[in-house]
């Protein structure tokens, strides 16, 4: 089997949130029947769980231990659904991490929260996917499980895992090896990685896109596809807005202005590692696996789009004013761009006049107050909580109108082809 016929396939924790969505996921996998990299996410939300787990263990507050035994039972009942009693091994090994989990809560927090986020919160996509690869075997598909964290190398930023692309070739090639010895599927964690110094990182919330585009790249893929709970990339967040609309085609450049606008459809680095090889992009549902779902791929022509609505919540609209007055100029933006890149804050939108600066940020509890109390040594800040960035492309007056009434719109930003606005109801 040449690596150039592997296929990627990527898993939402929507997809695993149950046993039947376990047996659903394996059903598919064995309807294809080369090889296979499956990489999945956390089961359900399964991830938010370990955020709040992790949040009272920063604070010492016993009602972690709450939370620990919601975490443990949801993982052993879906277990106990998927095996007899006489056949279920699986067990053994989900609660073997389980007890690790529980070790790391009973110590002492070691490194600052970003470090303790990466070394809790992996523990997610490591049991989803030992359950999966135990289950798939069982009803008797050829796989192996893997631990990525021995195949992907990144660096020491926790949270935001940068990945040593030749090092992880090198790992992945050799792990990732299809012969006629090797098993015909491979299932691995998304979201994680591993340094050098043998601990976890993450590649950012929601990174497991991320993980199926690098070893797509790493690998030489035929393509990837990504399952979700809706039937391809769509128009709008349905769970947001009416009347949403299926894309059938989609090129690199426009999923790429999708994805920094905020689309949560697609991971932002997922199209750059598939870019550079032409691998095409799928998005499919797990729900219609036979349906045709969304194609996003290279292509120079033009496609005509819907108007296409993107809405970041949770955004706070930062005004910056330097305190003698001075013109906003390159160095005055280097020193704010400076702050805001030690604090590790990312800027959604920017607008500047001669003597304001605004910027448009995620209210990240981590991150931003530590930005603030920097900025505030050479700027009057103020700042507005609880806002909206609304972004619409290929936008129609009738669409911007039916979507700002009755808002208080704070700022816009207009090009031909999109607008941005930050609102508040």
């Amino acid at each position: 089997m040449g690596n150039s016929k592997v296929r990627v396939f990527k898993f939402g924790g929507a997809s695993v949130r149950s046993a039947e969505g376990v047996k659903n996921l394996v059903a598919i996998i064995n309807e294809y029947r080369g090889p296979l990299i499956v990489v999945v996410s956390a089961m359900g939300k399964v991830t938010n769980l370990l955020e709040r787990i992790l949040k009272n263990y920063i604070e010492k507050n016993d009602a972690l231990w709450q939370d620990f035994e919601e975490l443990r039972q949801f993982h052993l009942n879906i277990v106990d659904n998927l095996f007899s009693k006489k056949e279920n091994t699986c067990k053994q090994k989900a609660e073997k991490f389980l007890v690790d989990v529980e070790t790391l809560l009973k110590s002492q927090p070691k490194g600052d929260f970003n470090y303790s986020y990466d070394q809790l919160v992996c523990y997610g996509e490591l049991l989803s996917t030992t359950i999966i690869a135990d289950y798939a075997e069982s009803v008797g598909v050829d796989s192996r499980w893997i631990d990525i964290r021995t195949a992907l190398r990144s660096d020491e930023t926790y949270r935001e895992g940068n990945i040593d692309f030749d090092v992880s070739q090198r790992l992945s090639t050799k792990i990732f090896n299809y012969t006629a010895s090797s098993p015909r599927v491979y299932i691995t964690q998304g979201f994680i990685a591993g340094t050098s110094k043998g601990t976890t990182t993450t590649l950012g919330r929601e990174g497991s896109d991320y993980t199926a585009a690098i070893l797509a790249n790493l690998l030489n893929a035929s393509d990837v596809t990504i399952w979700k709970d809706v039937e391809g990339v769509l128009n709008a967040d349905p769970r947001t807005f009416a009347n949403t609309i299926k894309l059938n085609r989609v090129s690199f450049k426009e999923a790429i202005e999708l994805a920094y606008c905020g689309a949560q459809i697609i991971h932002p680095k997922t199209i750059k590692p598939l870019q550079n090889k032409s691998i095409k992009l799928y998005v499919k549902s797990f729900l219609k696996p036979f349906a045709e779902g969304t194609l996003v791929y290279q292509t120079d022509s033009a496609i005509i789009y819907p108007p296409l609505l993107i809405q970041k919540t949770n955004q706070v609209l930062i005004s910056l004013t330097p305190l003698d007055f001075s013109f906003v100029i390159e160095d005055c933006l280097s020193r704010i761009f400076g702050i805001l890149f030690r604090n590790r804050v990312k800027v959604n939108l920017v607008q500047s006049s001669a003597i304001s600066f605004s910027i448009c940020v995620d209210d990240e509890e981590h991150f931003l107050p530590g930005a603030i109390d920097e900025l505030n040594h050479d700027f009057a800040v103020r700042y507005n909580k609880g806002l909206e960035l609304l972004t619409i492309r290929h936008f129609t007056n009738e669409v911007i109108l039916e979507h700002t009434k009755g808002k208080n719109i704070y700022l816009e930003q207009k090009t031909r082809s999109t607008i941005r606005l930050v609102l508040a109801n």
